[in-house]
């Protein structure tokens, strides 16, 4: 997806082709095509640029963490982030993947506090740090937005979009695997032979002296050991 971006940017440039005509223009029939182009295509280099690095972040870790729904999140969250932006959009043309950035951003964040699972809800707090700031990007303010010509409506558009993907979208219950007994949910302390040895107030008893042993629950007692000797006779000369 970066290097159809870069490479589409390059030719752009390059033959001055001028192709964010084809980005998206509001309730337009012709600007319809943006809602499949406009991701594609970036105005300046620094336009491009500041879009790569969180591009890449934010689609690897969707791949790792949400493989099984991530084609279906990049794919629908353009065309819809774009549909949303083609009817609320100012009378502009709207290009960049600005808005699958916030539409990545947006289902991170609100489906790993859904599934509270600590890695993922690490995960969706990270996000927070390092991007957190662009939540003042979705609002129409010029004082915040800092320049008219930035989208705001795309990135709100995106915003929504990962919302409802990750109240909709399902992905699997992530639990810890199992690996001792006492972890099981139905774990009963007082069938356990190691627990057995731990009195009233918690205190390590130890096993009585073989003398003293007076069979009460034979799962607690092992199997007695029996030794079994060899005898090799050494006939060497020096012996």
């Amino acid at each position: 997806m970066l290097f159809m971006n870069w490479f589409v940017f390059y030719v752009d440039h390059s033959f001055h082709l001028h192709l964010d005509v084809h980005g998206i223009y509001p309730r337009t029939f012709s600007g319809l095509q943006g809602v499949v182009f406009s991701p594609f295509l970036h105005g300046d280099l620094n336009h491009i640029a500041s879009n790569t690095l969180p591009l890449f972040i934010l689609t690897t870790a969707l791949i790792y963490f949400y493989r099984e729904v991530s084609l279906k999140v990049l794919v629908y969250g353009i065309l819809l982030s774009g549909l949303i932006t083609w009817v609320i959009g100012r009378a502009s043309y709207h290009i960049g993947a600005s808005s699958l950035i916030y539409v990545l951003v947006s289902f991170i964040f609100f489906k790993g506090l859904r599934t509270q699972y600590y890695r993922l809800m690490a995960l969706s707090f990270t996000v927070v740090l390092l991007y957190g700031s662009m939540i003042w990007y979705v609002f129409p303010q010029p004082e915040i937005v800092g320049e008219s010509s930035i989208s705001w409506e795309g990135h709100l558009a995106g915003l929504l979009t990962g919302f409802v993907f990750a109240m909709q979208f399902k992905t699997p219950d992530y639990v810890e695997d199992i690996q001792f007994d006492w972890e099981k949910p139905d774990f009963d302390p007082s069938t356990d032979p190691f627990m057995k040895r731990f009195d009233e107030k918690g205190n390590f008893v130890n096993p009585p002296k073989p003398e003293e042993l007076d069979v009460v629950d034979e799962e607690v007692l092992s199997e007695p050991i029996k030794y079994v000797y060899f005898f090799k006779e050494n006939k060497g000369e020096n012996q």
